[in-house]
């Protein structure tokens, strides 16, 4: 079969193409094959699906005078690719039906594959959400990231801690890659910059004597939703420019003998490496930096092999999305690149680079807006620097010319932060450097413009704009809740994959008793799953007739897991009292992980544990409580974890989260969110109204009046219910043979500098989640709760932002 007819007809000969790669690809002749090896014939089976319609969507585009977009982020948290791949092309049915005939399930295969560790948590699951949304629309724009020989981690739980190890996820390789050699860039650290004239005379810049890392490419297919169109994700993997040094080698040193191939390949080694020490730090900025400047000097590549030196429309038809703070060093680079690589003035130059370059930002927290210091920048990128110090000068110029002798404000909005140790603001750099800032979600991007970003909108106000956040509805609905994809074709139609806004449709349906009956018993179908999951994960039994309550992200203060688990002593404490009138028995669910570094989100895991330990060992809360922490929570976890959800905790102190997307696939998914006015919950609980939404808790104004006066130790006292939960915590009855661990705890929600609120907003949150059990109970309530929620996600979903990004910021089209 050619290229061109499986393009167009891809699930012809899936059989005799399956049975062709286990046997001559494969090399394999067993009969009674492993399941490894069925996975690997069928990646391969459907690659070469994808590769036809791959080729064709790169011819399509370079036939179109279209711009093209490169999306740069060092996460992108893709989860399995195997049945994302056999949706969107239609395969699912040929797959079953040929792998039938290896008396083999779908469902086994699928879980030979690991997931990609590529990512960690929201960040990384919106870019491929994003990348699945741009394929679907024939969208022109290409991902830019590391390949990571590491995730993250992986976590288990030993006595209660986090305990984390290596997560080679590459270890049996990735058969859905393509590695480019004949593309590969040469990144350049230390050295030193030196002036020389050109042949014209003018003066120009040189970086000599750096040290040079390969970058190498490796290409993922990015299948659109039965369109055809296939984008791509170019990973770079680091190596070095001689693999050993031969002499030393022969000398017996064996070890410099290879340290140059060891110092390289570290910069890809692991995804986010601890920067508590200073080598680490190091490694963080040469990952950044190798990403902006192999990506760039990529797109540069691609654009002379078509146009030659004439950049003239270069900002026309192409753009960069900085996916966060992180690839802001892409700004000085495109400058180096235009200025000492191509010859370019700084006027043409910078004119370029801001019509190009478009910044997201997705923290409110001040410390997570990326510094680096001037000594470790210069030492790495001593190039850089100096045009990050005439970015800045310029850039101070035009403040000054606006607020003329307001030095205090100039002193603010420096790209420089000055004193002890001076320090690179990264964020201000993309800032200053883009034509698009825009935030995450509608309060986010008000509390930027107003806090964090306020001097930069006062100066350039239409720079600043929103881009509230989504999720793919092809993963996060129609893959991960297959039975509720069936319901909803059977009532709705299946536009919906393609037009979330189609889900509205079923709002009428909320009352029908037909309807909520079969969105039910999809719902207790998947609660069964999720039973199964936690009984295999955790050794925890679920009562599939309790409510379930999930809270599964990453694990932070600001995001109070915290709340969570001190609720969770409250209704022991509440069981064993006998207080159980208007309480709804209930399993709560908690999982994620902490950075290694982040002592007290670590000893908050323990606690969970410990308290999970407490209870469910105790007979007298069998009928009432279970809790569980999920360990290694990832993206494979949360497509069963979604669809059997109850009740979403989405409980961050209010103006502390961006946007949250776990909040969105939840509410697709049919479950109700209990949760402050942050972030995306804002727009959730306009969407689907107040009525079917559980809010609690200071708005984001309230906090900072609070936080003025804050007295947690008098709310404590007021408050008989939070007294026995500290009292319970004070006692050490959760670590009896393990003294004072959780004092720390403690002593963080009765301090009144603690910026999470904890204290604050217990009682309202306690009350909320009495109405939450009330709600429950009444099941025809809920379910109507339940079927609204999904009914009104569609504004929730990756392509509404996507068409946003494309008509506001991008200026493309689909082709």
């Amino acid at each position: 079969m050619n290229a061109d007819f499986l393009a167009h007809h891809p699930q012809s000969g899936m059989s005799e193409d399956l049975q062709r790669h286990y046997s001559l690809t494969l090399g394999r002749d067993d009969p009674g094959c492993a399941h490894f090896y069925l996975y690997q014939a069928l990646v391969l089976t459907v690659r070469d699906r994808l590769v036809a319609q791959w080729r064709a969507t790169r011819e399509r585009y370079a036939g179109e005078d279209v711009k093209c977009i490169n999306y740069l982020s060092l996460e992108f948290l893709m989860g399995r690719s195997l049945n994302n791949a056999l949706l969107n092309l239609d395969l699912e049915s040929a797959a079953r039906s040929t792998l039938y005939e290896w008396a083999c399930e779908l469902e086994a295969v699928e879980q030979e594959e690991l997931d990609a560790g590529l990512g960690n948590g929201g960040l990384g699951r919106l870019a491929a959400c994003f990348l699945d949304s741009c394929a679907s629309m024939s969208l022109p724009v290409v991902g830019y990231g590391l390949r990571y020989e590491y995730g993250m981690f992986h976590q288990r739980i030993e006595n209660g801690y986090q305990v984390e190890s290596p997560d080679r996820w590459l270890r049996h390789g990735n058969p859905w890659e393509f590695e480019c050699p004949e593309n590969t860039r040469i990144i350049r650290f230390g050295g030193r910059t030196e002036f020389y004239n050109d042949s014209t005379g003018a003066q120009r810049v040189r970086w000599c004597d750096t040290h040079e890392v390969l970058a190498v490419p490796y290409d993922l297919p990015i299948p659109g939703y039965r369109n055809g169109t296939v984008n791509t994700l170019r990973l770079w993997s680091a190596a070095a420019t001689d693999e050993f040094d031969l002499e030393e080698f022969n000398a017996g040193d064996y070890t410099d003998a290879v340290a140059a191939k060891n110092e390289a390949e570290k910069i890809t080694m692991v995804l986010y490496p601890n920067d508590a020490s200073e080598q680490g730090k190091e490694l963080r900025l040469r990952q950044q930096y190798f990403l902006a400047s192999a990506s760039l000097q990529d797109v540069l590549e691609r654009w002379q092999s078509k146009y030659g030196d004439d950049f003239s429309r270069f900002a026309e038809l192409n753009g960069f999305q900085l996916n966060d703070t992180h690839p802001t060093v892409a700004v000085p680079e495109l400058m180096r690149l235009l200025l000492d690589e191509h010859g370019m003035g700084w006027d043409e130059a910078w004119d370029i680079t801001t019509r190009t370059m478009a910044y997201t930002n997705h923290t409110l927290l001040p410390e997570a807006l990326e510094v680096w210091s001037v000594r470790l920048f210069g030492e790495l990128l001593p190039r850089l620097l100096e045009i990050i110090y005439e970015i800045n000068a310029r850039f101070l110029a035009e403040v000054a010319d606006c607020w003329p002798g307001d030095c205090e404000r100039q002193r603010r909005m420096s790209i420089i932060q000055e004193g002890g140790e001076p320090a690179v603001r990264m964020a201000y750099l993309g800032i200053v450097g883009s034509h698009s800032v825009n935030g995450v979600a509608a309060l986010h991007t008000e509390l930027l413009k107003q806090g964090l970003f306020r001097d930069f909108h006062e100066l350039t106000p239409a720079k600043f704009n929103n881009k509230t956040n989504g999720v793919t509805p092809r993963r996060w609905l129609a893959h991960c809740n297959p039975r509720l994809q069936a319901l909803l074709d059977e009532s709705i139609g299946s536009d919906w994959i393609r037009d979330l806004n189609q889900l509205e449709k079923l709002a009428p349906l909320a009352t029908d008793v037909a309807f909520t009956e079969k969105f039910a018993e999809v719902k207790r179908a998947n609660k069964r799953d999720l039973v199964e999951l936690v009984q295999r994960e955790c050794g925890i039994e679920f009562g599939l007739d309790m409510m379930f309550d999930v809270q599964v992200k990453r694990i932070h203060e600001y995001k109070r897991q915290l709340l969570n688990v001190m609720h969770v002593i409250h209704l022991y404490d509440r069981v064993l009292r006998g207080d159980t009138v208007g309480l709804h028995p209930r399993c709560v669910l908690i999982g994620g992980k902490a950075a290694p570094g982040y002592a007290m989100a670590k000893r908050i895991i323990k606690l969970i544990n410990n308290v999970a330990t407490v209870v469910n060992r105790d007979p007298r809360l069998r009928d009432w409580l279970r809790v569980a922490f999920i360990p290694d929570y990832r993206v494979s976890v949360m497509e069963v974890i979604c669809p059997g959800t109850d009740l979403s905790e989405q409980i961050s102190t209010a103006g502390k989260e961006a946007s949250g997307t776990g909040n969105m696939k939840f509410m697709m998914n049919g479950a109700v969110t209990i949760g402050t006015l942050d972030g995306a919950n804002i727009e959730i609980r306009d969407a689907v109204g107040e009525d079917n939404f559980f809010l609690f808790g200071l708005t984001a104004s309230e906090v900072d009046v609070t936080r003025q006066n804050y007295a947690p130790a008098a709310i404590i006292e007021q408050d008989e219910a939070l007294s026995r939960v500290m009292q319970l915590l004070d006692s050490g009855h959760f670590n009896l043979l393990e003294g004072g661990i959780f004092e720390p705890i403690c002593q963080a929600i009765r301090s009144p500098t603690d910026p999470w609120m904890t204290a604050a907003d217990f009682r309202s949150y306690i009350e909320a989640q009495r109405q939450a059990d009330a709600s429950f109970a009444d099941s025809a309530c809920w379910g109507r709760m339940s079927i609204l929620n999904t009914a009104y996600s569609g504004r929730f979903s990756s392509d509404r932002t996507i068409a946003q990004y494309r008509d506001d910021i991008w200026h493309t089209r689909g082709v």
